[in-house]
C-alpha cells in the first residue's frame, strides 16, 4: 500500500524554515541546512541559559563584595556571619538591597558582624 505523507513532511519543513528565517545562506532555504541551523541554535540557547544563571550570580557577588568591603568587612566574613545570625538571604536580594538601598545592607552587615 503506498502512503502519501507530502503533508506531514511539508508541514514539518516549513515549520523548521520558519523558525530559521533570517540566518544566512542556504541556512533559511534548504531544509537540511535550516535543521541542522536549527538544532545548533537550539543547544546554543540551552547551554546560554545556564551561563547567564553563571554570570548573573557572579555579578551579585562582586555588588554585594563592595557595598561589603564599604561597611569594612569582606564578602566571605559577611556570609560567614549571616548564616551565623540564622539570616537567610540569598545573594541576588542581598546585591538588589546593596545597590538600591545601603543603609539596609549596612544593618544587615552589623548583624552579620554580631
Amino acid at each position: 500500500m503506498r502512503v502519501k505523507r507530502g503533508y506531514v513532511s511539508r508541514h514539518r519543513h516549513n515549520k523548521v524554515l520558519k523558525r530559521t528565517k533570517g540566518q544566512f545562506g542556504t541556512k533559511h532555504r534548504l531544509f537540511r541546512r535550516a535543521n541542522e541551523a536549527m538544532m545548533k541554535s537550539l543547544w546554543y540557547s540551552y547551554r546560554d541559559r545556564r551561563n547567564r544563571r553563571r554570570d548573573l550570580r557572579s555579578l551579585w557577588i562582586t555588588r554585594i563584595n563592595a557595598a561589603a568591603r564599604q561597611n569594612d568587612m569582606s564578602y566571605s566574613r559577611l556570609i560567614h556571619g549571616l548564616r551565623q545570625a540564622n539570616i537567610e538571604l540569598d545573594r541576588k536580594v542581598l546585591a538588589d538591597i546593596a545597590v538600591r538601598d545601603p543603609q539596609t545592607f549596612s544593618q544587615i552587615v552589623a548583624a552579620a558582624r554580631s
